[in-house]
């Protein structure tokens, strides 16, 4: 699966242009089938970095920058991280609410 499209990546804005936004959205949500990973972007530097929300471990959610090229390197057990086809842009609060404790 790709999981970055010319659509998404076109859609996403430059890392640093949502700072002073109070909820900036989500454009695209990330996941890894067999577990709890999940990340959300909301900027991307147009090669290799986003920001966004990322949760690793359960109730371990945060905002920070996470890399592209380090989902596509994920592989276990012959699983990879996958992007969520049914996602839609939602501001960030409301599409990491399920994930807060």
């Amino acid at each position: 699966m790709k999981l970055l499209t010319k659509k998404i990546r076109d859609s996403l804005p430059k890392l640093g242009t949502t700072q002073n936004e109070k909820d900036p959205l989500a454009r695209v949500k990330f996941f890894f089938p067999a577990g709890c990973a999940t990340w959300f972007a909301t900027e991307y530097d147009g090669k290799d970095t986003f920001f966004g929300w990322a949760m690793l471990y359960p109730g371990c959610g945060e905002l920070g920058y996470f890399s592209l090229s380090e989902m596509e390197s994920v592989s276990v057990m012959g699983l990879h991280v996958e992007r969520d086809l049914y996602f839609k842009p939602t501001p960030l609060s409301q599409a990491t609410k399920k994930y807060q404790n």
